[in-house]
């Protein structure tokens, strides 16, 4: 599984950005995906994910209402858009494909990472 993230920048707190997964190999159609972030100093926390045919959707208490999380199983990519960024939003973001077809919050049940894409947000 090769993952390619993108879509990180720098933005204001109130502006929006879209994150974007591609999966070159269609390997993971299966399976269900996720975004994780990491500040420095900070542990990877869990942000949103979608299940395997997008009609489930988790989220971080933080970041609902404000996130949204979809796939496009015929481009093989999975967005998150974001609005209303803070900037607590601030870390680097990381897609990742879990292991089995529904998102769970638990970063160990993630065997395959991507680059992460810098997003931040300023006051």
């Amino acid at each position: 599984v090769q993952l390619q993230a993108s879509g990180g920048g720098l933005v204001q707190a109130g502006g929006s950005l879209r994150l974007s997964c591609v999966e070159s190999r269609r390997t993971f159609s299966n399976n269900a995906v996720a975004w994780f972030r990491q500040d420095s100093g900070k542990e990877r926390e869990f942000v949103a994910g979608v299940s395997w045919n997008g009609g489930s959707t988790l989220y971080a208490d933080s970041v609902k209402g404000r996130f949204t999380i979809s796939r496009d199983r015929v481009k093989n990519t999975v967005y998150m858009h974001m609005n209303s960024l803070k900037p607590e939003d601030t870390a680097v973001y990381y897609c990742a494909v879990h292991r089995r077809s529904f998102a769970t919050k638990t970063p160990g049940e993630y065997p395959y990472w991507g680059q992460g894409t810098q997003v931040t947000v300023s006051s």
